[in-house]
């Protein structure tokens, strides 16, 4: 017998199976997004009476609300199998016609970053959502011919965090589309118990709700300071995640009371500072601070808006009065509104 030799995962394969350990596996043990919830929970309920196909459903909002989680979910309640990619592997009609032709009856196709999908796909996957068919084009010149692929019943679950990115066309072939929203923090300190739980973490109460508060709203988020949090209480402390040790941890984290890290700072004194408040374009913005465009879109600014702290606008990105006051600048009078 040949010995197997196991390496032990980088830190971010630890972190990445540390994120599928945490994750609910059922309804029960969902934490928050309730009205969501409960709206899915009577779909499928009327879908199974009925033997059918869950309605195609697509879920966006913001990264690391839980997107995957409720894909994963949604297949082990339809007691069915999934399978899983994302929009910009599937770069010919052949990869796409691969996965359909091997779903069974009621089974899930679960697409990540269903807006990335290419132009050429998207077309063979609406006969596939309307129709459970695709046409396949086979040989070229005179001797090209169509054939039809029957496909069973199945549910296409698409995740995005760009709606707007997506056609009309594929929106609309959606039955069921729902915003995941950001997260209460009584239900964000719910989760960070569970999870400490899971990792056998001692926390108190006040120590949860402190990552809690910093946590954006976001359980990705809480899970990894809380996974940070452990490390700092186990070196530095008796193991246990007080308030106290959860504050001098989200410190060297550069986490502050708001939530707000470095980048999130480094986009509102750019603002600020650099562009007078603004208006100032997305573009001119990344250049400033050196982040990639889409990032600043999809994992930062989301957040900002909701706390009030800057406006997208037509003309651009506007700082708001609160990022000033956090900033301890004092805003000018000329400065403009959203509502101007």
């Amino acid at each position: 017998m040949t010995d197997t030799h196991i390496t032990a995962p980088a830190p971010q394969e630890e972190d990445l199976v540390a994120d599928q350990t945490l994750r609910p596996t059922s309804f029960s043990e969902f934490v928050g997004q309730s009205d969501m919830v409960e709206n899915l929970k009577l779909y499928i309920e009327a879908s199974r009476n009925r033997g059918d196909a869950l309605d195609h459903v697509l879920l966006f909002g913001p990264p690391g609300l839980g997107k995957t989680t409720l894909a994963h979910i949604i297949s082990k309640e339809m007691d069915v199998n999934l399978k899983q990619t994302s929009g910009p592997v599937l770069e010919r009609a052949a990869d796409l016609a691969g996965l359909l032709t091997n779903l069974r009856g009621r089974d899930v196709l679960f697409i990540d970053e269903v807006h990335r999908i290419n132009n050429v796909v998207e077309e063979y996957l609406y006969s596939a959502m309307e129709d459970y068919g695709i046409d396949i084009l086979i040989d070229k010149g005179p001797s090209a011919r169509s054939v039809r692929l029957n496909l069973e019943p199945f549910t296409l679950i698409g995740a995005t965090t760009r709606l707007g990115s997506l056609t009309s066309p594929m929106r609309d072939r959606f039955g069921v589309v729902l915003r995941v929203d950001f997260y209460e923090e009584p239900d964000l300190v719910q989760i960070i118990m569970r999870s400490a739980k899971i990792l056998s973490v001692q926390i108190e109460e006040d120590g949860a709700a402190e990552l809690a508060c910093r946590s954006r709203g976001t359980p990705r988020v809480a899970n990894r300071i809380l996974r940070r949090t452990r490390d700092y209480a186990e070196v530095k402390a008796d193991g246990v995640i007080t308030k106290k040790v959860a504050m001098n941890s989200l410190e060297r984290l550069g986490i502050d009371s708001e939530g707000l890290d470095d980048m999130d700072r480094s986009i509102l004194s750019s603002l600020v500072e650099k562009f007078g408040g603004g208006p100032v374009g997305i573009n001119s913005l990344s250049v400033a601070i050196g982040e990639d465009p889409q990032t600043i879109e999809d994992v930062y600014e989301p957040f900002l808006i909701k706390e009030g702290f800057l406006q997208r606008t037509s003309r651009g990105r506007i700082a708001e009065a609160r990022a000033y006051n956090y900033l301890g600048i004092d805003r000018p009078e000329n400065q403009p509104t959203l509502f101007e």
